[in-house]
């Protein structure tokens, strides 16, 4: 039985009517606050007493005072250990405390409101159990930012319907029998929506950019990475055995001294010409909410004769005005950027990932890719689920609802982002991205905000380390267009609320105010 909250739950886009409080000209305006010093200081001594707490506890179970409860590597005499000490230690000390705030399972479709699946434990977070009870919240916490993670209406039911022709899935890989004509359909289609030449379609995001990237470079090359590029892109260059050399995030100063040393020192040991030079950054960066400076890249890579990897995983559908990412966003000419990547995770609610460009580049990706040799092709339904909303998102009448769900996504970040601000809470990223991060700092907080927003009917994904620095535990609200004003402002005197509970309002820039007084 799902336990009622007061949240207007039906899907709306009355938004729009109420006034844009942020210009809608591309904006290049990113603050980050220094993190407090009190903040920092009383976040390091929590790990401290964390690790002395976590040894001691250690010690009483190799004494067995103290039962082990997680797993224990016992490998035979001689064997080295399978796993790192520390990893094993972190988790059984420190991640353990705190293990309900994530991997929560939900019971409904992640839309603007959700159903958590209750669950408690009576042995501090070693294992669960479910009560039968679901929990509504409002969801701030999936990357549904165009709202179409839904079980009904039009698009579902094309999905539905595309089963009966094209079947569950095509139990073969793209070179061999795994591509259908919606394959081709979808790939045709998206062309059209990035206007590129072609585009590839692959049937997990994260694969393709691990799969791909050593198709592109190789021995020899070398590939210029964000230092805050994601895992995927981190592990896709890593396999490809380029060089790689890690910039400042969003830093073109460094990055130009990179590029330009890289180029007059020439290869390692035999100074010989790179054999190419790529740049690899995101749109959105989806830990800071902080938008790549595409202009500024497009201009150093046009200067230095280098490539640009564009990943738009969370910016395709999420920015521009038509939808397109950061490109549409930058009104930059698409055919600058080299190597277009995204993802159908995000905002089509699907699964998978693509790369666009020009045919000549498309084509090498189909015969070199592994992801097109050993990976199983996309499922056919979730192929119809991406048509259908590219063919929402393609109709230019800014009346039907694939313009209507862009432009309420816009208006949902700027309206909550700055009234977040004003009520005094320290907030990273770019003022046009829909994924708002929130300083929290120690992993006490990071806990307790997840916890107590959750008892007021607020869904949320708060993130630490190992994902975050040390000192920079976050909570990342992500807006979505099928979020309603109601919905945002109940998230926002809950935030107020759980803020001043747990002195999270320090922002020197914008010192606190009451969420009634941030209106204007």
């Amino acid at each position: 039985m799902a336990k009622s909250n007061p949240h207007k739950t039906e899907k709306s886009l009355s938004n729009i009517g109420y006034t844009t409080p942020v210009a809608e000209h591309p904006s290049l305006d990113e603050v980050y606050e220094d993190t407090p010093f009190s903040e920092a200081f009383w976040t390091y001594l929590n790990y401290v007493l964390l690790n002395i707490f976590g040894w001691f506890r250690d010690l009483l179970r190799n004494a067995r005072i103290e039962n082990r409860k997680g797993s224990a590597e016992n490998n035979p005499s001689g064997f080295v250990p399978l796993y790192q000490s520390y990893e094993s230690f972190y988790t059984r000390n420190v991640y353990q405390r705190i293990a309900d705030c994530f991997n929560r399972p939900i019971g409904s479709v992640p839309g603007g409101t959700l159903d958590l699946v209750e669950r408690i434990t009576e042995d501090y977070n070693w294992s669960f159990n479910f009560t039968g009870n679901k929990i509504k919240s409002i969801n701030l916490g999936s990357y549904n930012y165009l709202g179409f993670a839904d079980n009904s209406g039009q698009t579902a039911d094309n999905v539905i319907n595309s089963i009966k022709t094209g079947g569950i899935a095509v139990a073969s890989t793209t070179q061999e029998f795994g591509t259908l004509t919606q394959h081709r359909k979808l790939e045709s289609l998206l062309a059209e929506f990035l206007g590129t030449e072609d585009a590839i379609t692959f049937g997990m995001g994260f694969a393709t950019n691990a799969l791909n990237i050593p198709s592109l470079v190789g021995k020899g090359c070398l590939i210029l990475s964000d230092e805050l590029n994601h895992t995927s892109l981190v592990l896709g260059s890593r396999l490809s055995s380029a060089v790689i050399k890690v910039y400042k995030h969003n830093d073109m100063n460094h990055l130009e001294r990179l590029l330009r040393e890289s180029i007059v020192s020439g290869q390692p040991r035999t100074h010989r010409p790179w054999r190419k030079i790529l740049i690899i950054v995101e749109g959105v960066y989806s830990m800071e909410g902080s938008l790549c400076k595409l202009p500024e890249l497009i201009e150093l890579k046009k200067k230095y004769k280098a490539f640009l990897y564009l990943d738009e995983a969370h910016s395709i559908g999420a920015m521009g005005s038509r939808g397109r990412g950061v490109v549409d966003y930058w009104k930059c000419d698409v055919n600058d950027v080299d190597i277009l990547m995204g993802t159908f995770t995000k905002s089509f609610a699907a699964a998978g990932g693509y790369i666009a460009g020009k045919k000549e580049l498309i084509d090498h990706i189909r015969v070199t890719s592994h992801a097109t040799a050993y990976a199983t092709s996309m499922s056919p339904p979730v192929v119809e689920q991406i048509i259908s909303v590219l063919n929402l998102l393609l109709d230019t009448n800014e009346e039907h609802e694939g313009r209507q769900r862009i432009t309420q996504l816009a208006w949902n970040t700027r309206y909550f982002r700055q009234r977040l601000r004003k009520m005094g809470f320290i907030v990273y990223g770019h003022p046009h991205s829909p994924v708002v991060p929130a300083l929290l700092y120690s992993p006490s907080k990071i806990a307790a905000f997840n916890r107590e927003m959750l008892k007021r009917g607020v869904a949320v994904v708060t993130v630490g380390f190992p994902a975050t620095p040390l000192v920079l535990g976050r909570v990342r609200f992500c807006l979505s267009a099928s979020h309603t004003k109601e919905m945002l402002d109940e998230v926002l005197k809950h935030a107020e609320e759980v803020g001043d509970l747990l002195n999270m309002r320090k922002s020197k820039l914008n010192p606190k105010r009451p969420f009634h007084e941030t209106e204007s």
